[in-house]
C-alpha cells in the first residue's frame, strides 16, 4: 500500500474520513522510514493527523514500528525520553534525576532531541552522563555509568528526519510523541512530560496498547519530565499494565518560585550536585523527579529513597 492510500483514508473528508488502525500505522510509519514515500505524502498525512488529532492507536502503531526499526539494545530498567524545546522550563535539574536514579541500581537511557536548546546536551557531560555514538555503547556506557543519553540523530536518522519536519511545516506533528513513545531499549518502565495536558491520557493509553508494565506521564517542565516542587502534580500511566492515574502533593506548598527563574549558567547543575551551590527549590525538583521515577519502577517509600540517594550522592566523574 502506497502513503497516498493511507492519507486518502484520513482525508476523505466528513462522514467518510476516519482515524488509522494500529495496522495502517505501523504501515504508513513503515514506509515513512523507508525513504521512499512521496515528501508530499508525508506531509500531507502529518499534518492531517494534526488537524484531526492523534489516536492511541495511530501513536502505538506508530511506535512500534519505529521501535522495530533501530538496532537491538541493551534493555534498561527505565527509558527516559527528552524532547522538549526548553521553553518555560529554565535549567534541566530532571538530568541531576535520572542520575540519581541510575545512582540507585536502575539502569536509565535517556534518548531525546531539543531543537535549537543546548541546555540538555550540554550539561550532560559536566554531570557525568555519556553521550552514546550506537546502540551497542549505550549498552557499554549503561554498564559502566547506569546511565547514557542517545542523541535520536544517532539512533534514527530516518525518524529524526521526520521529527526535524517541523522546520518545514512551522507545526508540532504527532511524531513528537511518537519519539516519546519509541522506548528504544524496550524497558519495561517508562516516564514522559508532556506540555499539553491532553496527551498524558493519550500516552497513556497508547503505553498499554505497547505493552508498558508501568508509565508515568505529567505536565512537566517546558515538556520535560521535570517535577515543579511547588504545585500538587497530576499523574497518569500504567502500574501492572493498568491504567492508572493519582495526584503528587506540592512539596514546597510556600514557595512561589518558578521552574523558569531566568537562570541559564548550565554550571550551576553540577554545582547543586557537589555542594558548593545550596538551593533547596532545586534540590526539591532534583529528588520529587527521581522520586516519581522511582514510584514508576515500584520502588517503596519513594521520596524517601530520593532523599536519601540525594544525601549520599558521589562526585561526579567527568566522562570523556
Amino acid at each position: 500500500m502506497s502513503l497516498g492510500a493511507h492519507v486518502r483514508t484520513l482525508g476523505r473528508g466528513p462522514g467518510r474520513s476516519r482515524s488509522l488502525t494500529h495496522e495502517e500505522a505501523r504501515d504508513a510509519m513503515r514506509l515513512m522510514l523507508s525513504g521512499e514515500a512521496d515528501p508530499h505524502a508525508v506531509g500531507a498525512l502529518l499534518m492531517l493527523m494534526r488537524m484531526k488529532g492523534e489516536t492511541a492507536d495511530e501513536i502505538s502503531g506508530f511506535a512500534a514500528e519505529a521501535q522495530a526499526s533501530l538496532p537491538a539494545l541493551p534493555r534498561p530498567a527505565l527509558d527516559w525520553p527528552c524532547y522538549a524545546a526548553g521553553r518555560t522550563r529554565g535549567l534541566p535539574w530532571f538530568l541531576l534525576s535520572a542520575r540519581l536514579v541510575a545512582a540507585g541500581g536502575h539502569p536509565v537511557l535517556l534518548h531525546g532531541w531539543n531543537g535549537a536548546d543546548r541546555a540538555i546536551r550540554d550539561g550532560l557531560g559536566t554531570l557525568g552522563i555519556a553521550v552514546a555514538g550506537s546502540g551497542a555503547e549505550a549498552g557499554a556506557l549503561m554498564a559502566r555509568d547506569g546511565i547514557a543519553y542517545l542523541p535520536l540523530e544517532t539512533l534514527s536518522p530516518a525518524l529524526f528526519s521526520l521529527l526535524t519536519l517541523r522546520d518545514v511545516l512551522h507545526l508540532r506533528s504527532c511524531i513528537n510523541t511518537v519519539c516519546r513513545m519509541l522506548n528504544p531499549g524496550a524497558a519495561p518502565v517508562s516516564v514522559q512530560g508532556v506540555f499539553h495536558p491532553p496527551y498524558r491520557l493519550l500516552q497513556a493509553d497508547a503505553g498499554a496498547l505497547l505493552g508498558l508494565e508501568a508509565l508515568t506521564v505529567i505536565k512537566g517542565g517546558g515538556g520535560e519530565f521535570e517535577r515543579h516542587p511547588c504545585k500538587a502534580i497530576a499523574g497518569f500511566g500504567l502500574r501492572g499494565g493498568a491504567a492508572w492515574e493519582t495526584s503528587f502533593p506540592a512539596l514546597l506548598p510556600e514557595e512561589t518560585r518558578r521552574l523558569d527563574d531566568g537562570a541559564t549558567d548550565g554550571a550551576m547543575l553540577s554545582a547543586l550536585w557537589d555542594g558548593s551551590l545550596h538551593d533547596p527549590f532545586a534540590e526539591a525538583v532534583v529528588t520529587g523527579t527521581a522520586a516519581l521515577a522511582l514510584d514508576t519502577l515500584g520502588v517503596p517509600e519513594p521520596l524517601d529513597v530520593a532523599r536519601a540517594l540525594w544525601h549520599a550522592r558521589a562526585p561526579i566523574a567527568v566522562s570523556a
